[in-house]
């Protein structure tokens, strides 16, 4: 008996968010998006029972990505459906999973598969963020008044964070087939824009960094404190690189136009139909043509290798290897192989000459190609994989122009045929492209962005940003013209 035959009980049965039944009006999918969206706002600011404010965030720089918040219910954010995305990938990449995703009783399984190990992820992420030391801090105080100990109360921590991860599980599915675009990118796009309103907009009386605005009004004005002279290095530094944030602002703007023009550039393909004559069209092949998705898998890996270093640490103290890490105060890595796995987040981190860094340059400078090769690589290598497993290769998008009665003019109409044309491209585009975006990825985060937002937390807002306005163009296009609808599927 086949694994397929014996998990199908289970797989079958999980709870899965129904679909629509028929059309679903374009303003009933803004609802739906909508209130979702003020769902995932409400749970973010709905701290954990029984938590001490404090402790380490376990996700630290990776949390804009991995979205959620520090001591919420939504603790985990994304992480574990970003993880479980991880493992079906590697298996389905390795062809170990035997599931042809064609089949309308596989694609039960596969989804069935996927929300299982969502669960196990939930698990295997989240107990340890409750048992293990310095993450999160039970109130003694809660213990004593409920009478169950401090384990009673992580018990009851871990529970929270369990149907938090279960909820914006069933908040991403709600909006993938009732709203407009996917929960994972709102979520992402949700925490991303608060940090960059953040940055621009922060007035000193709120707590947290003062904003790039109020910090220029104040220079202006001159009623800003602690300036050393502007003539000075001290001065150009604080303008470039300190609280003027000149390189920041000048990063997020490229960052954004980069993105937007990267988008625009595509390889077309012509098309024709095989039976309406005059019938023409467009096969695009963009440069980001696996999108910038597979970034936060490559994110998500190096989150978790953190992770990792920090349970270890947390558990062993001073006696964990120097060679494997050791860490400071904040529970970041200062030295050993989680400090040459970790990635460059902010500019302080890699500039040493500011005498910001405690390390050796050459230190320094062998994390910086670590990051680097880490996200060009892994950028390429997810990159394949989001396209082969998203039927967006070679062989699947032949066999959607197939079955749409068109054509490649001058050449046979047969699904062999065409899938050697798009093998001249797909694969090339589909590695620059993946490479493209980890680059950026870097480079943004060694320059430094508006709000600390990670480059590809940046990366990721604009990409899934201006898909998300193409979709909503491509509805209200339907709203118009219904006969477009069986044309767009």
């Amino acid at each position: 008996m086949s694994w397929k035959e014996a998990a199908e009980p289970v797989l079958t049965r999980m709870p899965s968010v129904r679909r629509p039944e028929g059309h679903v009006p374009f303003k009933r999918k803004l609802g739906w998006t909508a209130g979702v969206l003020v769902l995932y706002f409400f749970l973010t600011n709905v701290f954990l029972y029984g938590v001490n404010i404090g402790g380490n965030d376990a996700f630290g720089q990776f949390r804009s990505i991995l979205a959620g918040g520090q001591g919420t219910v939504l603790q985990l954010g994304i992480g574990p459906i970003v993880t479980a995305s991880i493992v079906l990938q590697l298996l389905g990449g390795a062809d170990l999973l035997g599931l042809d995703t064609d089949d309308p009783r596989d694609q039960i399984l596969y989804q069935g598969l996927q929300k299982l190990l969502v669960v196990v992820m939930i698990f295997l992420t989240g107990l340890p963020m409750v048992f293990a030391g310095g993450f999160l801090q039970v109130d003694p105080q809660v213990a004593q008044n409920l009478g169950i100990g401090v384990m009673g109360v992580k018990w009851l921590i871990f529970a929270q964070i369990a149907v938090g991860g279960i909820l914006i599980l069933f908040m991403d599915e709600i909006i993938s087939k009732w709203g407009v675009g996917s929960g994972i990118g709102l979520f992402i796009i949700a925490g991303v824009s608060q940090k960059l309103l953040g940055g621009l907009f922060a007035w000193p009386s709120l707590p947290g960094q003062t904003g790039l605005i109020p910090t220029w009004i104040a220079l202006i004005t001159g009623s800003a404190e602690n300036v050393p002279s502007l003539l000075t290095s001290d001065g150009i530094q604080y303008l470039f690189l300190g609280d003027g944030d000149i390189i920041a602002l000048v990063t997020t703007v490229l960052i954004f136009a980069i993105v937007v023009y990267a988008e625009s550039v595509r390889v077309e393909i012509p098309l024709s139909h095989a039976r309406v004559k005059g019938a023409r069209g467009r096969f695009p092949v963009k440069l980001i043509y696996a999108s910038v998705l597979p970034m936060i898998l490559v994110r998500a890996l190096q989150a978790n290798l953190q992770f990792l270093g920090r349970i270890l640490y947390s558990q062993l103290g001073d006696g964990m290897p120097a060679w494997l890490g050791t860490y400071g105060q904040a529970g970041n890595p200062t030295g050993g192989l989680f400090y040459y796995l970790a990635p460059i987040q902010t500019p302080g981190q890699w500039m040493w000459w500011t005498g910001t860094v405690a390390q050796e340059p050459w230190q320094v400078i062998l994390r910086v190609l670590i990051d680097l090769t880490f996200m060009v690589v892994g950028g390429a290598i997810f990159a394949i994989f989001w396209v082969e497993t998203t039927d967006m290769g070679p062989e699947a998008t032949a066999k959607q122009i197939q079955n749409s009665g068109m054509q490649i003019p001058g050449f046979r109409q047969n699904t062999g045929v065409i899938e050697k044309v798009m093998e001249r491209y797909i694969p090339q585009v589909t590695v620059i492209g993946g490479a493209l975006v980890g680059l950026l990825a870097v480079l943004a985060n060694m320059l430094g962005t508006i709000g600390g937002v990670s480059g590809t937390g940046l990366l990721l807002t604009v990409s899934i940003t201006y898909k998300l306005y193409e979709e909503i163009a491509e509805e209200q296009l339907m709203e118009m013209h219904p006969m477009m609808r069986d044309m767009f599927g």
